[in-house]
């Protein structure tokens, strides 16, 4: 099989309170586990397509076969958004970026408290299912959302917005309803608490280099 569900990079319950174990299972391993079996099936037997990374993959949906590219877009964009945001959260004691990205939050942002809100903002103005982004788009952090499981990768024809991902927050329902029901507001404030800023950090210098 082309694609793998990597475990968890922590214990299901080290989010609590403010992502409970019982989402953090449902959410991965049946939710994100879905996106994988059904990307899979849908490449199943085109070894130029299992054979690309998933960054590759859903960059370049254009050279997907019409027939799959759609389930390739979802389930594909499923598969990179739950990936990145596994690694992003983390139970840390570290509660705000520092460093370069901190620097950079200043400069294009206004600030770690503006980049909160914006953030904040951008979930709670996206309407129905999606993702709030960080990103860094010609050499300049912009906060961004997308619709469904659309990433800012598949740029602005596909998702209707570009950059590469540094952070992202799931505001699908199935990411905060058992715990907070409608109220994804109370998520959103609460998901700063389990941010990993190291690895958003490591995101960051990627994506400047690259």
């Amino acid at each position: 099989m082309a694609f793998e569900l990597a475990p968890l990079p922590y214990a299901v319950n080290a989010l609590e309170p403010w992502i409970d174990s019982l989402t953090m299972t449902i959410h991965h391993d049946k939710h994100h586990a879905t996106y994988v079996t059904n990307l899979n099936k849908a490449i199943a037997g085109k070894s130029e397509l299992e054979a690309k990374s998933i960054e590759t993959l859903i960059t370049t949906l254009d050279a997907v076969p019409s027939d799959i590219r759609g389930a390739v877009r979802n389930n594909g964009g499923g598969h990179y958004n739950h990936t990145l945001f596994w690694k992003i959260l983390g139970a840390k004691e570290v509660k705000r970026p520092g460093g370069a990205l901190a620097e950079a939050i200043e400069k294009d942002l206004g600030g770690f408290d503006l980049l909160k809100e914006k953030i904040e903002s951008a979930g709670l103005g996206r309407f129905g299912s999606g993702w709030a982004w960080l990103v860094l788009n010609g050499g300049k952090l912009e906060i961004v959302s997308t619709a469904n499981q659309d990433n800012p990768l598949m740029g602005k024809a596909i998702a209707g917005v570009e950059g590469k991902p540094i952070l992202g927050v799931d505001v699908w329902e199935h990411a905060y309803y058992l715990k907070y029901q409608n109220r994804r507001a109370d998520y959103l404030k609460a998901f700063w608490n389990v941010v990993n800023w190291d690895e958003v950090e490591k995101n960051f210098k990627v994506a400047v280099n690259g």
